[in-house]
């Protein structure tokens, strides 16, 4: 069993949980550095937030994240940093996120702008894998978590 599964199988048991592992995944473009970066956002309580393109769901045939769903972040080398649950989940045109949840992702000077640059940049590039362009009312699946445990070895 790996080192995921037994962290899942440990927090389950003290709470009683019945379920599957859940998904477990690093936050970023899957490099390293990124991983690490904002997978510390989440564990100091910084980042709360995160969004994705409700097309590359739909490319890669992923189930939407629901309320009340776990899901495991990893770092940078993959390996269990915390466990989250989902609290919100919205459809939303990326030109209509709010500075609030822009916040809520913790990066930069939390600013709604740097939010908007950084993301444009980033779903321009992750687009642009599938042949895809970038455009300003595309729909993100913007989701909000809270921290329900962090990983200890």
């Amino acid at each position: 069993m790996g080192e995921v599964e037994q962290y899942w199988n440990r927090f389950a048991q003290q709470h009683q949980l019945v379920l599957n592992t859940p998904d477990s995944w690093m936050f970023g473009d899957g490099t390293e550095q990124m991983g690490n970066e904002l997978g510390e956002l989440v564990v100091k309580g910084i980042k709360t937030g995160t969004c994705s393109s409700l097309q590359v769901y739909e490319l890669e045939h992923e189930s939407y994240p629901e309320v009340g769903q776990y899901d495991i972040v990893l770092d940078g080398q993959n390996r269990p940093l915390v466990i989250i649950q989902y609290t919100n989940i919205e459809i939303i045109p990326m030109n209509k996120v709010t500075e609030e949840f822009a916040k809520s992702e913790g990066e930069g000077d939390l600013s709604y702008s740097y939010w908007y640059e950084e993301h444009e940049r980033f779903f321009t590039w992750e687009l642009g894998l599938y042949g895809l362009s970038f455009s300003p009312d595309m729909l993100l699946v913007c989701q909000n978590f809270k921290v329900v445990d962090i990983y200890k070895d």
